[in-house]
């Protein structure tokens, strides 16, 4: 049976490029392949006639020979060809052209092809610091010392892993590519090195003192610089303070995540402060003047309207908290709550029930309002 023409098996025109070719190569591939194709018997032949066409189109030596020569050009000893040529046709570059699509797929998933997996310096782990302050730090800011239990580079190594004098090898196993390749039928799977780890290098005479990681673990006392206005939530990032990479690789980052405590006085919703003071009745009804504190440690005199009621908010301004990296300052709400006086005294008693009988409606109009509508509802109830 005559061999078709290689480009109506791929199903491009003569002219196509090297970059059509082998995308009609990757569909005709996945239409053909015989694990897709079960129950049809001649799915393999095609799927090899496929490879065949695409081993010699792909490359331009041999799509030269051919545009001019045609099937000719590889038969009667003038080159070898796609049956006759050494290896060709047989189960090795068979796997090796499919093995060429399939990289394309999936290399980058894989890792990329060669040796573009090999790692032989990594990036070392970013490392995680809770750090807890006052309200008062958040307020000012502050320079802290932390000590951060860390891997850091071997200094008997230098972070090199290996014995003083001595130097890594080239791992044998991957020819220091850092990964293997192993063929599984049609395809070729790329997978880590079991010797190195993908490191591409193994080590002889390892580091007495790190044990050939290149690293050991030790507290570090770092100095952290906490700007005002952080809350709880912000993240600080020290690029280059986390763990130490294997063999020399660059450091991981270390990230401070801040946690402010709660305070006895004042709690906080953004840059805003909220206060609540207690005031006697007396000054609720009567006004007067009180004193209340600030966050940064000062005093501020208040006055008290007469006949302030619970809940009551006044505001301070200016007196909250510094807006984190920006210009500006939150204020300080202060809600009023009314003491009811307790433990009182004999006179005392005798005082509030000779007030409470002078009282007049207008001396609590919301309690009078309250029961004149009670006072109506009960009427409607019994109509």
């Amino acid at each position: 049976m005559a061999k078709r023409d290689y480009y109506e098996v791929l199903g491009v025109s003569k002219g196509a490029d090297a970059d059509e070719i082998k995308k009609a190569y990757r569909r005709k591939a996945k239409e053909l392949h015989p694990d897709r194709n079960k129950d049809n018997p001649d799915s393999e032949a095609q799927f090899k006639e496929a490879n065949e066409a695409y081993e010699v189109l792909k490359d331009a030596d041999k799509k030269a020979a051919y545009d001019r020569f045609g099937h000719a050009a590889f038969e009667g000893g003038m080159g070898g060809g796609p049956r006759g040529g050494p290896g060709f046709g047989g189960q090795g570059d068979f796997a090796s052209a499919f093995s060429d699509v399939f990289d394309d797929l999936f290399g980058e998933f894989m890792g990329g092809r060669g040796g573009g997996g090999r790692q032989r310096a990594s990036r070392g782990s970013d490392l995680r610091y809770n750090l807890r302050i006052s309200l008062e730090d958040a307020f000012q800011g502050l320079q802290k010392t932390i000590n951060v239990p860390t891997a850091v580079s071997c200094g008997t190594c230098n972070g090199s892993g290996s014995e003083a004098g001595t130097e890594p090898q080239t791992c044998p196993t991957c020819s220091g590519m850092g990964k293997v390749r192993a063929q599984q039928g049609f395809f070729t799977v790329e997978r880590t090195c079991p010797t190195c780890s993908g490191l591409g290098e193994i080590i002889k005479n390892p580091c007495n003192t790190c044990g050939g990681a290149g690293r050991v673990q030790k507290d570090r006392s770092l100095s952290v610089n906490i700007p005002a206005g952080v809350e709880t939530g912000t993240r600080i990032r020290l690029a280059g303070e986390g763990e130490a990479g294997m063999r020399g690789g660059p450091n991981g980052d270390l990230y401070i995540f801040i946690e402010v405590a709660d305070h006895p006085l004042f709690q906080r919703d953004g840059q805003h402060l909220y206060c609540r003071v207690p005031v006697s009745m007396t000054t609720a009804a009567l006004g007067g003047d009180i004193e209340v504190p600030t966050i940064d440690g000062g005093r501020s005199r208040v006055k008290v309207p007469a006949g302030s009621q619970s809940g009551k908010q006044m505001r301070l301004r200016q007196k909250g908290m510094p807006m984190l990296r920006g210009a500006g300052v939150g204020d300080m709400y202060l809600e009023l709550a009314v003491e009811t006086p307790v433990n009182l005294s004999s006179r005392q008693k005798e005082l509030l029930r000779e007030f409470e009988e002078v009282s007049k409606t207008d001396t609590n109009p919301e309690s009078s309002s309250f029961f004149s509508a009670v006072k109506n509802f009960w009427d409607s109830m019994k109509s």
